[in-house]
């Protein structure tokens, strides 16, 4: 299972909204995926926000039919792999890492009791940088706080390094 398309079946980050929030979708995909999938139309195109309903348990329900944004997406670990510059084996331990990291933070949050309004990894990421950022003090926050936005940080950097994304 070295086959670098799928490193993108086995790892979901995309679909699952730790990477990306929404997908933006051209006009002619409209009518095919509204049969799918529920569609929030944005002028003549439309969009859905991640996770995506269509993520099951052995990846994409709807792979073969799925939105152009989501064909031609492309992270870096997966354009890594396809360059053979990084082995299947690391990168499925690099997206486990980030799952790890992810399952932490969101097991945080809800110790923490902070409420936020996304469903999406990634806008739920965003909330709690804002948040930070608005209390500025690091002697106002906890150390279980302080820890989060650590966290969140070594998080964000490994996101940028190892995908080419960030919150």
């Amino acid at each position: 299972m070295s086959d670098p398309t799928n490193i993108c079946l086995s790892c979901g980050l995309c679909c699952d909204g730790t990477l990306i929030g929404f997908v933006q979708l051209e006009s002619e995909e409209l009518s095919p995926l509204r049969k799918l999938m529920e569609i929030e139309q944005t002028g003549e195109n439309g969009m859905f926000f991640l996770p995506c309903n269509e993520l099951g348990c052995n990846g994409c329900n709807i792979y073969s039919q799925r939105p152009k944004a989501c064909r031609n997406f492309e992270c870096r670990v997966l354009k890594s792999v396809e360059k053979k510059e990084l082995t299947f084996d690391k990168a499925t331990e690099v997206i486990d890492v980030v799952k790890q990291k992810k399952i932490a933070i969101e097991k945080q949050v809800a110790t923490l009791q902070i409420e936020l309004q996304s469903k999406s990894f990634h806008f739920k990421m965003l909330e709690l940088k804002k948040l930070f950022r608005k209390d500025k003090s690091e002697l106002f926050l906890s150390e279980s706080h302080q820890e989060l936005k650590l966290k969140l940080s070594e998080l964000e950097k490994l996101l940028s390094k190892s995908f080419g994304v960030a919150f």
